[in-house]
């Protein structure tokens, strides 16, 4: 794709992410590293990680370079782990200190994951300005850390703007893969399609809940295919438990291609990640969001609330998801078009189509200011 003419404060402009850990991290930071280049060939993007999370696959995979540091992780650790992560904490500082002058960055763009905690904290000491996107209700330990001390805030959720200094949020959605906008309006009729994954690796309770529904639909000869992402641990067991029925069910380890599958749902059950809540909204999916019940600060619940609020999902909390539960909100849903459209119409409303656009935008405007 060729590059825009760029303005010659923007032209040759870099700009380090430090994004790491999940899928949820790292594709946001992707897609605003390829925007941020699409409009200059002669600008360069350093993604910063460690060597244990998604970033060592997909990062050289989009072909950007990588930077590894060696930090751990403090919430939902034992005291020893968390110990370790402190003590690790200043080798990490100083080496984001060095990255930070060996590529001299005009922009750092925190978007979670370990890493991101040292490099923020480096740029900030070394006055480079830091832009954080934040993508959860309520924001993870390192951006609540760095909020008072950031030049922008890219927000997800209103609820998140209370975390950062007044005038310094935005709310801008998160950057996704263009492809789920592009998704048409299901026409529901049967056979219906319920699309199921719990993330990249799957998730048990909702895996557990799938098998364990299958007689409650048969009981009610519910006209339906469902497609379960069951994550590689789980695969084999769950493709065998559901091989021994007469349901049409489609089990897989894992998916590239997740916007194909979100076309040919009727529904979507999930957890509640913020990546996979603004693939529901640009894709105008109904959903069932089950959020993960020890996920930091409760991030998840909060991220199913607030979609619940605007009549976009049904929220369901883990321990109560059991197969019976599954079977009796899915036949509900898709016997009920008006329902559905009324909560595809509210997810749709939810999205923000220009939240690359916007959040390049206010990355190219910080980074003029810094090299005035």
């Amino acid at each position: 794709m060729g590059a825009k003419t760029a303005h010659p404060g923007k032209s040759g402009m870099k700009l380090l992410c430090a994004a790491g850990g999940t899928g949820g991290h790292v594709l946001p930071a992707l897609v605003v590293a390829q925007e941020f280049c699409r409009r200059d060939m002669e600008r360069r993007v350093l993604f910063v990680g460690t060597a244990r999370g998604a970033e060592t696959r997909l990062v050289p995979q989009a072909g950007y370079p990588l930077d590894l540091l060696t930090v751990g992780a403090l919430q939902g650790q034992g005291i020893g782990a968390r110990l370790r992560t402190l003590l690790g904490l200043p080798a990490a500082f100083w080496k984001a200190l060095r990255i930070l002058k060996e590529f001299q960055p005009d922009v750092v763009l925190g978007v979670g994951g370990y890493a991101a905690g040292p490099v923020m904290l480096a740029a900030i000491w070394k006055g480079i300005p830091v832009a954080v996107l934040e993508p959860n209700a309520v924001p993870g330990l390192a951006n609540r850390w760095v909020g008072p001390y950031v030049a922008r805030a890219f927000v997800a959720f209103e609820e998140a703007l209370r975390f950062f200094r007044p005038g310094k949020g935005r709310v801008t959605g998160i950057p996704i893969r263009p492809e789920f906008f592009s998704i048409p309006i299901k026409t529901h009729q049967a056979p219906f399609t319920v699309l199921v994954f719990g993330g990249s690796q799957g998730a048990r309770t909702l895996n557990r809940a799938v098998v364990e529904a299958l007689p409650f639909l048969a009981q009610r000869k519910v006209d339906l295919m469902i497609l379960l992402q069951a994550g590689q641990k789980e695969y084999d067991a769950v493709r065998d438990a559901c091989s021994k029925t007469d349901a049409r069910v489609e089990v897989f380890a894992y998916a590239e291609q997740m916007s194909e599958l979100f076309g040919k749902a009727d529904l979507v059950v999930c957890r509640a990640g913020a990546n996979t809540i603004a693939e529901l909204s640009a894709a105008g999916r109904a959903s069932i969001l089950v959020p993960y019940p020890t996920a930091a600060d409760q991030h998840q619940l909060r991220n199913a609330e607030a979609m619940e609020r605007v009549g976009a999902a049904r929220l369901i909390v883990d321990k109560e998801f059991s197969g019976e539960r599954f079977a009796k909100e899915v036949w509900e849903l898709l016997h009920d078009a008006g329902e559905l459209r009324s909560m595809e119409k509210a997810a749709r409303a939810a999205a923000h189509a220009d939240a690359t656009e916007r959040i390049v935008e206010e990355i190219e405007r910080l980074g003029e200011k810094n090299r005035a």
